[in-house]
């Protein structure tokens, strides 16, 4: 059994039992700061790590035998509990938030952008790990990725079984999240997810399954790359993309995902409309298609000024434009290798910055932001 993957199995099981992790009393090297060892090598690169919460701080609960509540450890309890990740870096964590994922919202984004951003322009730290739930992972991901501009490493990870599981992948995700971090190779990557010692570039990447250890996928690319113990291989060229700003003033506007079904009608897009929504994203059937009752209404939302963007429900494959629909006749915006989720982040950002032509907007989707 490799090493990252038996970390777990190291914890006492007596605290595991319990549902406590290990807390480290140690020196820092800034100030408020907790670090991961008190003797580690000065020469050994600097990781801010932020945690979020999630299921990686989950802690047992008897709702079930599976049942668990997510964000009930700190950041530095959850460092505590990786044997051996002081060895790679001298690691500083501050708890950003702790909450499941399925309660991250726009002000955490923008708290981890603005930090992410400072700890660089300080030169606080060489790389960032953001310990996150899966179930948002892949939306903080893209969203950093879109608005942060740097070429030093930023990646996130999590887990699918809380610590107190018996065959928790906590531990292993953030020693190889680390790894990755801190290899020389990483840098100028953008934003990644490092999961089951895959790693994946946030504008593919995807969870898929509800509840297994390999639910990341990287749909229409593959993996960026692969992680153990021993070593972080690439196996495709660093790309570097356009970024859009970060809004000023912290807001990002509202735009709605319309879930897309047989005998739809009109409704939930004029409701959206009465409701102010500046943008709609639809997960569309196949090639991002709507019934012609959904079309008509998608056809008033874009004469009241909304912008609409065309996904899909479908897991792989892209939404191309003018294939059943018309996408220049009815001014619509075909969201290419997006998923919805993405899709409106991508959208909110551009609305954000001002842009609002649908002919921009579809350049820019296509564009690789």
């Amino acid at each position: 059994m490799s090493t990252a993957r038996c970390v777990s199995r190291l914890l006492p099981l007596a605290l595991m039992a319990a549902g406590v992790l290990p807390v480290m009393s140690v020196p820092a090297f800034a100030a408020n700061t907790t670090t991961s060892a008190a003797v580690a090598p000065a020469t050994l690169p600097r990781v801010l790590v932020l945690a979020t919460g999630g299921t990686i701080s989950g802690r047992a609960s008897a709702r079930s035998a599976i049942g668990y509540d997510a964000g009930a450890v700190t950041g530095a309890e959850l460092i505590a509990g990786v044997p051996g990740v002081d060895r790679l870096a001298r690691l500083r964590v501050e708890q950003i938030a702790n909450i499941p994922s399925q309660n991250m919202n726009n002000a955490v984004w923008f708290r981890l952008a603005e930090r992410i951003r400072q700890a660089f322009a300080h030169n606080e730290a060489d790389a960032v790990v953001i310990t996150h739930g899966t179930d948002t992972m892949e939306e903080t991901a893209f969203f950093l990725d879109t608005v942060l501009d740097t070429p030093h490493p930023v990646v996130l990870t999590g887990a699918m079984r809380p610590g107190t599981a018996i065959s928790a992948d906590g531990p292993a995700n953030m020693y190889e999240a680390v790894k990755v971090a801190t290899a020389p190779q990483t840098a100028g990557r953008g934003v990644l997810v490092v999961m089951d010692d895959v790693i994946h570039a946030a504008r593919w990447v995807s969870k898929t399954h509800t509840t297994a250890l390999q639910t990341f996928l990287s749909r229409n690319a593959g993996p960026v790359g692969f992680v153990d113990p021993a070593s972080v291989r690439f196996v495709t060229p660093a790309q570097q993309s356009g970024h859009l700003g970060l809004p000023a003033d912290h807001k990002l506007p509202r735009v709605e995902i319309i879930y897309a079904h047989a005998d739809m009608d009109g409704r939930q897009i004029d409701d959206a409309i009465r409701a102010g929504a500046r943008g709609l994203v639809v997960a569309g059937m196949g090639d991002g298609n709507v019934s012609d009752d959904a079309l008509s209404a998608l056809d008033r939302a874009v004469r009241a000024g909304i912008v609409v963007v065309r996904s899909t429900r479908v897991g792989d494959g892209f939404v191309n434009r003018d294939v059943e629909v018309d996408d220049d006749q009815h001014g619509l915006v075909a969201s290419l290798d997006l998923n919805p989720a993405k899709a409106r982040i991508l959208l909110q950002l551009l609305l954000a910055d001002g842009t609002t032509a649908a002919a921009d907007i579809q350049r820019t989707f296509a564009a690789g932001h």
